[in-house]
């Protein structure tokens, strides 16, 4: 007596299409709302606007602006306060721009078993 051992699953079997199809219609997911956050931005601005990027939702710095008068070129020193400014403008957007992707992923993320890491599965997640 032959016996199928994914009756213990119940319903009688295992569909591996059906799980592959699954797997297939989620990448899809993934990928466009990846695309989607690819085409949003978000600012992070600091010192009162002296110092503003721009990053996309999946992070990449895709503006930097300066604004006129706040900084002499000619002086190390100012020029040392930009570039502290510069990089924490990016970590403000780059932040914004976590949350984003987040807001944006988890719902697709979730259905993983919590993360893009684990698929839900006992013992492989």
């Amino acid at each position: 007596m032959t016996q199928n051992p994914f009756d213990a699953l119940g319903g009688g079997g295992f569909d591996m299409n059906a799980l592959l199809q699954q797997a297939q219609q989620m990448q899809q997911q993934l990928e466009e709302a990846q695309a989607n956050l690819a085409r949003q931005t978000v600012d992070g601005t600091v010192a009162g606007g002296a110092v503003s990027v721009t990053v996309n939702g999946v992070g990449e710095l895709v503006g930097v602006t300066i604004r006129t008068g706040e900084f002499d070129g000619n002086d190390p020193d100012d020029l040392s306060d930009l570039s502290d400014l510069i990089v924490a403008a990016y970590r403000d957007a780059r932040a914004k721009s976590e949350a984003l992707a987040s807001e944006s992923m988890g719902p697709l993320t979730d259905g993983l078993g919590g993360g893009a890491g684990g698929l839900g599965l006992p013992g492989l997640g």
